[in-house]
């Protein structure tokens, strides 16, 4: 048995988690059934309790929204002494924790994407500053770690910033089959695009909104859904009532997994306007729906999307390429439904089980390294 304790700014039940705390959940509670130990360090939220067991994983809250990192190294530290884990996990998630300045055992970073010059596009200067800054020294403080990403684009970024490219290996996102699947009869009457995730100005949301006032001009029964929240909910219901298209656009919030799936399989199509991510997860969550996904030709998502097969990418920030490409898959049935065959097997190809299989094989040799062999 592993005792392993892996460290990120949110859990699986706070109202903010995205695609990187639903990646952290599926991992850990996949390890807890192989019969390891797991705790999961993050940060406190409004409404959740300070300690609490999801799905056998066991979760400690500390810190809040905005300073748990300078919550972490004491808590860390206190939780390494009393609970002797085997390893740490570091999960890589704005700013850094720095643990290989205080954690002395085993130590593996994960990480999705890191912001670069996209937090510019996200927060005031000088927090966006801040989390530049903080970025800058991971080359430096994490060049002897062993890191575990979830594309292509992610490995590259982590090696132009220093990290050995011998320390990185991807391991992708993946999706959970017996929930998300298509169900032909639950697709809408009515065309529908779908965009799902937080709400974020860097996932530029607006960018979706000038597309579909276009849209709804050349498809005028379309309409648009989109669920998530976030701080930048409010500028967008109000960028849609400028518009003129406020009584095509459902702004739903939050939702639950349920009503995820939901939309998932009601969607002709899904949108992903973002400037940057890891990969997506609910990119292959869409694909397995059978649901064809059109986003920005950028890092992560381009590693995700297969274009012209799975969906189609459009150069990031390019309304009219938006509008026309999301246009095409609404009109043209016989396309539509050659992206969501290759949707399909794409997605078939990225599990959840392999995905732990995979890390859990990185952890016990890391772990097996650190032994003594006596003699």
């Amino acid at each position: 048995m592993l005792r392993i304790l892996l460290i990120n700014w949110r859990d699986i039940a706070n109202p903010e988690a995205g695609g990187a705390e639903v990646h952290l959940h599926e991992i850990a509670k996949r390890f807890v059934v192989r019969g390891h130990r797991v705790t999961v360090l993050a940060s406190a939220f409004p409404g959740g309790r300070p300690e609490e067991e999801i799905d056998g994983v066991r979760v400690v809250r500390r810190g809040g929204k905005f300073l748990f990192n300078f919550h972490v190294p004491a808590v860390c530290r206190k939780l390494l002494k009393e609970e002797g884990f085997d390893i740490v996990i570091d999960d890589i998630n704005k700013i850094p924790f720095y643990t290989p300045l205080y954690v002395r055992r085993p130590l593996l970073a994960f990480a999705h994407h890191l912001f670069a010059q996209t937090i510019f596009l996200e927060t005031a200067l000088p927090l966006a500053l801040y989390v530049y800054l903080s970025e800058a020294l991971i080359g430096l403080i994490y060049r002897r770690a062993r890191f575990i990403v979830v594309s292509e684009s992610t490995k590259m970024d982590f090696v132009r910033r220093g990290i050995p490219e011998r320390n990185i290996r991807v391991v992708y996102n993946a999706v959970d089959h017996d929930r998300y699947s298509p169900l032909a009869s639950r697709r809408s009457d009515r065309p529908l695009i779908a965009y799902i995730g937080r709400i974020k100005r860097y996932k530029r949301v607006e960018h979706l909104l000038r597309a579909s006032k276009v849209v709804f001009a050349r498809v005028p029964d379309a309409r648009l859904e989109i669920a998530g929240s976030g701080d930048h909910l409010d500028s967008l219901v109000s960028m849609a009532r400028k518009l003129g298209i406020a009584d095509r656009v459902n702004f739903r919030g939050f939702v639950s997994e349920e009503e995820k799936i939901d939309l998932l399989r009601r969607a002709h199509v899904v949108v992903n306007p973002s400037s940057k991510e890891g990969w997506g997860v609910t990119v292959i969550e869409a694909n397995a729906c059978g649901t064809p996904v059109i986003a920005s030709d950028v890092p992560g998502l381009r590693d995700a999307v297969r274009h012209g097969q799975t969906g189609l990418l459009v150069p990031y920030g390019d309304t009219a390429g938006f509008a026309a490409s999301i246009s095409d898959v609404l009109k043209d049935d016989q396309m539509r439904s050659r992206l969501s065959e290759g949707a399909l097997a794409w997605a078939g190809k990225f599990n959840w089980d392999d995905s732990a299989e995979a890390i859990l094989e990185a952890i016990s040799d890391m772990v097996a390294d650190a032994q003594p062999t006596g003699g």
